[in-house]
């Protein structure tokens, strides 16, 4: 049986769940988030729990029951506390303000580049460290937002410019040998 999927999904004090068969409703201080799983998996909810079980131990089944338990528990976790990805920008003249809600590039093009957030999304950005905040209680809209951030000026690996993850790390190249 899958070791995340038996696990529980404890809920904190200030989120309220609702189960309706295969679609789970889960508000909170940060937000509220609604999804429909498949309903071949069963989720309970009792006494501030929610367990997952599946019918069978078919191959499918058994995917979807630790997929659908770590769902359940992002959707918790972003309502309750929320969820970050932390950019850094590498390069000389790069930078990166708030405008209002809009988070405005200046990345070596001829024209800044505006990024308007998707609902539930915030943008912090601290100039001395050069680094963006991606803010919001749904983990996947945060990572996609931080992933479309990021391909607006991908880092090149000979000098080591551009938009990056904080955690990632780039591999470098030497460039052109010079004559001897």
């Amino acid at each position: 049986m899958s070791r995340i999927g038996r696990m529980p999904v404890v809920i904190p004090n200030g989120v309220k769940v609702e189960v309706d068969g295969s679609n789970v409703h889960v508000k909170g201080p940060k937000g509220e988030i609604e999804r429909n799983f498949s309903p071949e998996i069963e989720i309970s909810y009792q006494d501030g729990v929610i367990e997952v079980k599946r019918k069978s131990d078919e191959r499918t089944q058994r995917a979807l029951h630790g997929m659908t338990r770590a769902l359940i528990n992002n959707m918790v976790v972003g309502v309750h506390t929320g969820f970050e990805k932390v950019l850094e920008i590498n390069g000389v003249g790069y930078r990166a303000e708030v405008n209002g809600n809009n988070l405005v590039l200046y990345v070596g093009y001829s024209h800044p580049v505006v990024i308007e957030p998707k609902a539930g999304i915030s943008f912090e950005v601290e100039p001395k460290t050069r680094q963006i905040k991606v803010l919001g209680y749904n983990k996947e809209i945060v990572g996609q937002v931080a992933a479309d951030i990021r391909k607006v000026r991908p880092p090149e690996p000979y000098q080591g410019k551009g938009i990056k993850y904080l955690t990632e790390q780039i591999r470098r190249k030497a460039g052109k040998a010079g004559k001897v």
